[in-house]
């Protein structure tokens, strides 16, 4: 056969197989070729989206005109505290991880402020929820229902996951009811992009969009790699980006939220700065984060940093920016042994640090301050400044019902100044009963009596 022969011969085949791709897809594509079913998704999503529920919320919040609220203007003008009550409603997604238990790990941003929690299952089933704990920072949150003949999705290993592996996402978009879309992961370990404190997301093309929050991303298996919980496009629509808590940190939150009712969050005892232009000029390194003051007797000093090294690996993995370092060392537990490596004085080093447990003292406990229940507070600096700020907020506690946000920061108490969670204790006991708090909120001031 000569090459002319041959080419012609190829022409013709591939007539012939375009006239065939045609005709299906003029026809749409046939149910099954040569007795053979075509590849679908649907026996997956029958066994999984069975635990996929969804959320919905009812609370309330306090609003106040700013202007009102600030101190001055009601001393100088004589004008009243003007404030009321804003019912607030939320839609949202969440995963039972425990048929037995009738746990449903969720966002966090999908109950906060809630009163009321209602859990809505495929079959139509309503239940009223109770939350068993929450963490802002990372933005997972668990309830419980009391139920019966639930069924559980499996926790998938997501540090298994590759860019390129096909995902689906499921949850409750727009409050349409459930919804099924699948695309593939896009990136691994997002962080820097401000949406949560704590970020270590996986980037998704599958669409997520506002109602799916709390829902599932799963694998091709119909296991749980993911929980969805962010968009970034314009208006909140989906625009091919969204994000979610890889599994293997949503379950260790979650085993933290089953046996403390809280999440433990590491700490090195180190405040830090951006490596700038200048600094790498002056410390001659291209890449890394400042270690600009280490608290005595803390983790960090007890394996040797000292002020003015610079932080290149927590880990094994590269930080080149303070909130890389803060995420990474954020999701670490506390008591782990962790490799660092730094530079100092043009010299590389590597040392091995035990995590410490961040400093978060409670105020609510009956013997103290019973008017307090609900709140938490914590030791910060803001400005280079000390503060005491809340760090949560139980929903439905009192101090919810104050109004109380997480964010608030505490001038004074009682009218003492405070700066620490310790002067705040001594405050709260000079007023048996009752506290008149100024706190701070998005640049303004305001006064609260808790009683």
């Amino acid at each position: 056969m000569n090459i002319i022969t041959f080419v012609r011969l190829l022409a013709i085949a591939l007539i012939a197989n375009f006239s065939l791709l045609f005709t299906l897809s003029a026809g749409g594509l046939p149910a099954s070729v040569d007795g053979e079913p075509l590849p679908s998704l649907a026996p997956m999503l029958e066994k999984t989206t069975i635990a996929v529920v969804n959320i919905s919320t009812r609370g309330s919040v306090r609003t106040a005109n700013p202007l009102f609220e600030d101190p001055f203007f009601r001393h100088f003008f004589d004008m009243p505290q003007r404030s009321q009550r804003k019912q607030t409603q939320s839609l949202g997604s969440g995963v039972i991880v425990d048929a037995t238990e009738g746990l449903v790990i969720t966002n966090h941003h999908v109950i906060d402020n809630a009163e009321e929690i209602l859990v809505t299952l495929t079959d139509g089933r309503e239940f009223n929820a109770t939350l068993i704990g929450q963490d802002p920072d990372a933005d997972i949150a668990l309830i419980r229902i009391e139920a019966s003949n639930l069924v559980a999705l499996q926790w998938a290993n997501s540090d298994q996951l590759r860019v390129g592996d096909f995902v689906v996402a499921i949850g409750n978009p727009f409050g349409l009811g459930q919804t099924v879309t699948s695309g593939i992961v896009s990136a691994l370990g997002r962080s820097g992009l401000g949406i949560e404190e704590i970020e270590d997301f996986i980037q998704t093309d599958a669409s997520i969009n506002p109602g799916n929050s709390g829902g599932a991303l799963v694998n091709l298996r119909g296991e749980l790699v993911g929980i969805n919980t962010a968009i970034v496009g314009p208006s909140g629509g989906n625009v091919g980006i969204g994000f979610a808590i890889p599994s293997n940190l949503a379950q260790d939150l979650t085993q933290q939220l089953i046996n403390e009712g809280e999440v433990r969050r590491g700490k090195f005892g180190i405040t830090l700065q951006e490596l700038t232009e200048e600094l790498q000029q002056i410390f001659e390194v291209k890449r890394g984060v400042v270690i600009s003051g280490v608290e005595p007797e803390s983790s960090a000093d007890i394996a040797g940093l000292k002020r003015g090294d610079v932080l290149t690996e927590i880990n094994g993995r590269k930080v080149q920016s303070v909130n890389e370092v803060k995420n990474a060392i954020g999701l670490l537990n506390v008591g782990e042994r962790v490799e660092v490596r730094f530079i100092r004085e043009k010299q590389q080093f590597i040392t091995d640090i035990s995590v410490g447990e961040s400093e978060i003292s409670y105020i609510g406990g009956a013997e103290l301050a019973d008017h307090l229940n609900g709140a938490v507070f914590e030791n910060f600096v803001v400005n280079g400044q000390p503060v005491v700020a809340v760090s949560s907020v139980q929903p439905g506690s009192r101090m919810a019902r104050y109004g109380f946000e997480r964010g608030d920061i505490v001038l004074s108490m009682n009218s003492v100044r405070v700066t620490s969670v310790e002067e705040l204790i001594d405050a709260v006991s000079l007023q048996a009963g009752k506290s008149v708090m100024d706190i701070q909120r998005r640049g303004y001031s305001q006064t609260v009596l808790v009683q």
